[in-house]
């Protein structure tokens, strides 16, 4: 997907009612102006098409647009923050054991990544675990067939009494974890507050909102968004997402009661409304 796509669909998330009930709908002239000289109203359709936005009005002359949940989880990142929280877990840990040959060398980094990207943490550079079902089997796992001696999946809970809070630890870098969720909110805080009365106004808000979106992404991306009852003391993933839906509604609220920039008038018709 295009960036100008995925910063629509980050515009239509953040200009939420607390990112409950993203809609969009002639939010500032900056904005629709922008969108229609970028082509974004041409891939309206395509959007829709694909589920991640849906049309809220039969009106032909009044474009109201809303995230579908699907819309609302890609723009996000792909993973929702507090569902992820608020998950069941079942008190099991799958563990993905391997062996592989250096002479494979390009198959165990491709293994690795695509384990990093499931959300997996590892103990050991070979053994990788989460507390998620695994919803693929062993050799779509690997991108290609292995045998038991190269890689085996496996269910267990610890047997030498150590504790699910001391796996965590072993498993995933969480002070790494909160650093970037510390960068995160210095970028968050920095939101600007000109008028948007002018182009260089509106630039300035859309620089910051692309800055903002790719620290979130950057943060989240590390985290694996473990359980509730498995996050570990002083983790600040949730204080973050909270300060996010605070600051990004009061932005939203703010953007609506800005006047449009006057050298933004021609194409402000673009979305109707």
């Amino acid at each position: 997907m295009k960036p100008r796509t995925e910063e629509f669909l980050n515009l239509l998330l953040w200009t939420a009612d607390r990112l409950l009930h993203p809609t969009f709908r002639n939010l500032t002239d900056s904005y629709e102006s922008w969108a229609y000289r970028t082509g974004l109203w041409r891939e309206l359709p395509t959007l829709v098409a694909r589920g991640l936005i849906e049309r809220q009005t039969k009106a032909p002359h009044d474009r109201v647009y809303r995230l579908t949940n699907e819309g609302r989880v890609h723009a996000l990142g792909g993973r929702d923050p507090l569902a992820a929280w608020a998950r069941a877990w079942d008190g099991r840990w799958r563990l993905v054991v391997f062996d592989i040959p250096t002479a494979r060398d390009s198959d165990r980094t491709r293994l690795r990544r695509r384990l990093r990207s499931l959300g997996f943490g590892y103990l050991q550079k070979s053994v990788w675990i989460t507390p998620d079902p695994l919803r693929t089997n062993r050799d779509r796992l690997a991108q290609g067939e292995v045998d038991v001696e190269s890689l085996v999946v496996l269910e267990a809970r610890p047997g030498g009494g150590e504790t699910d809070a001391q796996l965590v630890a072993g498993a995933w870098d969480f002070a790494r974890i909160n650093e970037a969720y510390a960068r995160y909110l210095c970028v968050l805080e920095a939101v600007p507050r000109q008028a948007l009365g002018t182009r260089a106004a509106a630039r300035a808000l859309h620089r910051w909102a692309a800055a903002e979106r790719h620290a979130w992404l950057t943060a989240v991306s590390l985290d694996p968004l473990l359980p509730e009852s498995l996050l570990p003391v002083g983790y600040e993933g949730k204080s973050a997402w909270h300060r996010r839906a605070e600051v990004l509604g009061e932005t939203a609220e703010w953007m609506r009661g800005q006047p449009a920039p006057a050298a933004a008038a021609t194409g402000g018709q673009a979305g109707g409304g």
